[in-house]
C-alpha cells in the first residue's frame, strides 16, 4: 500500500499555511502592543517574523497552485520551486533564531511575551516543516 505523493505534499502545505497563519497572528499582536506602548516602531525580530509570515503564504500560493495548474509552463520549473522553498526555509530559521536570541536577555513576563515565546516557537515548528520538505521523493511536481 503506497502512499499518495501528491497528497502528502498537501497535507505539509495546509500545515505550512496553518503555522504561518498562527505565527502572524502572534507577531502582530506583539507588533502592535510594542507599538501601543512604547510609542514606537516594534523589535526588528518581531517584524521579521512578522514578514515572514507573510512571505510564507505568498510562496504557498506559488508552492500550491503552479504545480497543480501550471505544470506545462514556464512558471512551472524545478529550480524556481527550490530557490522558493529554500528562501522561505531560511527565512524562518533567521527569523525564529532572532526573535529567541532577542527574547533571551529580556525581563519578559505577561501576555505579550508569552504570545513572543509562542511565535518563537511555531516560527521553529515551521522550519522543521520546510527543511523537513526536503525529502526528493515527496516532490508533488513530477506527480509520483
Amino acid at each position: 500500500m503506497g502512499f499518495d505523493a501528491r497528497a502528502i505534499v498537501l497535507a505539509l502545505r495546509v500545515a505550512q499555511a496553518i503555522l504561518a497563519l498562527i505565527v502572524l497572528g502572534l507577531t502582530a499582536y506583539v507588533a502592535n502592543w510594542w507599538s501601543m506602548y512604547w510609542h514606537t516602531g516594534s523589535p526588528s525580530q518581531v517584524s521579521f517574523l512578522l514578514f515572514t509570515s507573510v512571505w510564507t503564504l505568498l510562496a504557498l500560493l506559488y508552492l500550491i497552485i503552479v504545480p497543480w495548474r501550471f505544470s506545462e509552463t514556464r512558471a512551472h520549473h524545478k529550480f524556481a520551486i527550490l530557490g522558493v522553498e529554500t528562501l522561505t526555509m531560511l527565512f524562518w530559521f533567521a527569523g525564529f533564531i532572532a526573535l529567541a536570541v532577542f527574547l533571551s536577555d529580556r525581563v519578559c513576563f505577561g501576555h505579550v511575551c508569552s504570545a513572543a515565546k509562542a511565535a518563537t516557537v511555531f516560527g521553529a515548528f515551521e522550519w522543521a516543516l520546510f527543511a523537513g520538505k526536503a525529502d526528493p521523493n515527496l516532490n508533488i511536481q513530477e506527480g509520483v
